[in-house]
């Protein structure tokens, strides 16, 4: 079936389609994916989706499925072998920032407060729907802004207000398929 997607998913990878099509802009509430999710639009910065989506696996592997517990006891024996490891992006402050992330995340769990709780809360629990003009999304927004600063208070790295927008796009906390979009919620 041909369907009416957004402009910037890339029809000739199916990763991309994949991830347009069955991810982005669906609400999620599992914690190891939004942990995940936050990581990777962490390492994401300065590179495209589409090189991070490609190595989503080899990332799932080399971080241990994304749990947190193994991650925040990273010595600098592991992040010699990340930092070797030709499956994800090997830049020394994105891969601390995984290990500082899976320690601030720890210490959210030990207040008794879930990603999944804290994340759904700055909305009451229901995605944002936006109708931007197709192509014309913002790259961050006053809660993309607001959300950053309060991760950063929190511990976390690589989570700046453009980040963030993209985490919340990402995790379906907002829903910014193009209007013409076959993901457009409305339609």
């Amino acid at each position: 079936m041909n369907q009416t997607r957004c402009s910037w998913a890339n029809m000739a990878n199916p990763r991309y389609i994949a991830y347009h099509d069955h991810e982005w802009g669906v609400p999620c509430h599992d914690e190891t994916t939004l942990f995940e999710m936050l990581n990777l639009e962490g390492a994401q910065a300065g590179l495209s989706w589409e090189t991070i989506l490609n190595k989503r696996d080899s990332y799932r592997a080399a971080f241990d499925g994304w749990d947190a517990q193994k991650i925040a006891r990273y010595d600098e024996a592991k992040v010699a072998e990340l930092l070797a490891n030709p499956g994800i992006v090997r830049n020394r402050l994105k891969v601390a920032a995984a290990i500082t992330n899976a320690r601030a995340y720890l210490a959210m769990r030990e207040q008794g407060l879930t990603l999944d709780a804290y994340l759904w809360g700055w909305v009451d629990g229901k995605p944002i729907v936006s109708s931007w003009p197709d192509g014309e999304r913002p790259a961050k927004t006053e809660l993309s802004d607001r959300i950053s600063k309060d991760l950063s208070k929190r511990g976390f790295k690589f989570v700046g207000s453009t980040i963030v927008y993209a985490y919340l796009q990402g995790i379906g906390m907002v829903n910014d398929h193009d209007r013409a979009c076959f993901r457009h919620v409305g339609r």
